[in-house]
This record gives C-alpha cells, structure tokens and sequence, in this order.
C-alpha cells in the first residue's frame, strides 16, 4: 500500500506530465496537428488522475501509530465481528497492550456486522513449542469497541493474566 509521501510525490510527477500535455496541445493547436483534441482528453485525464491522486495523498491514510505496539498478523477474520490476531511469543504485557490497540485501531470500520450484533472483538493469540513436534495456542487477551460508530470510539482491553504467566513458563522451559 502505498504511504501518504509516496502519493503526494506521485501527484507531483503526475501534476508535470498535465503541464507538459498542456504545452504539447498547445503546440499541437498552433501547428494545426491531426491529434490535437486527442490531446485535449489525454491532458484532461492525466489532470484528473494529479488531482485524484493529491486528493488520495491528503486525506485517506490517516493511520494511528500506538507507541509500543509490536507487529502482528490477522490470522483469522469471520469479516463481521471475529478477528484474531496472531503475535510474537516474545511479547511483553504493554506491548499485548499497545497492540491490542493498535489492531482496533486498524481493523475496525462501520461497515463489519450489522443492527443488532454483537460489537467486533479482536482476540490475540501466540503459539508456544514446549516440546518438539508440539504446538501449543495461547489466547493472550482481547479487545472489544464499546461505543461509537467511528474510529475513536473506546475499547475494552482484557490481558488473560494466567495465559501470560503460562506463556512466561514455557518461555523459561524451552530456554
């Protein structure tokens, strides 16, 4: 995806190439040329893509950075009111935090369930090795929207205290 720099930069480049098919089509009018209103639309259509472009660059990546939040994955998503979210087994309990609110903040929009269900939970989870050829899925703690229908609405964060303690053993066991 492309980042907010990247499209103004864009727009930019695409803002000259409008100028330099203006001054073409004017040149193409002045020496009476065959192509001169094929021109015209090609200098209109990259117009609007410059201005479609800026207006992208401006407004429609507004992405909140969480301070401490770690990398995650969304590994399961029932696109109404489930997702989970799968993080490092390294993780501490401010950054389960912070991530749990940087998620809510990324994967929540009006658009998931519907009037009457249930408000979108986000659950994370790790997966822990404590042996070889076993694969143990740990349940860190969720997150659920408790009011508002847009992105700053509140959220309810519950850490499982017990799942990061036995996260911490098994952490400590295969060291």
């Amino acid at each position: 995806m492309l980042t907010t720099p990247e499209l103004l930069d864009f727009s930019k480049w695409l803002g000259i190439a409008t100028l330099a098919f203006a001054a073409l089509t004017v040149l193409a009018f002045v020496l009476n040329w065959g192509i001169r209103f094929r021109l015209v639309g090609i200098t209109a259509f990259t117009g609007v893509l410059a201005g479609g472009v800026f207006a992208l660059g401006l407004g429609l990546f507004q992405r909140v950075e969480i301070p401490g939040a770690v990398r995650y994955t969304r590994v399961f998503d029932d696109g109404a009111r489930q997702i989970v979210i799968a993080v490092a087994p390294d993780i501490t309990e401010s950054q389960l935090e912070a991530t749990l609110q940087q998620a809510a903040s990324d994967l929540y929009s009006p658009g998931r369930g519907g009037a009457g269900q249930m408000p979108l939970v986000i659950r994370a989870r790790t997966i822990v090795h404590p042996q070889p050829g076993v694969s143990e899925p740990i349940f860190l703690g969720r997150v659920q929207r408790v009011s508002g229908f847009d992105n700053q609405g509140d959220v309810a964060i519950a850490i499982n205290q017990e799942s990061l303690n036995h996260l911490q053993t098994v952490r400590e066991a295969t060291n």
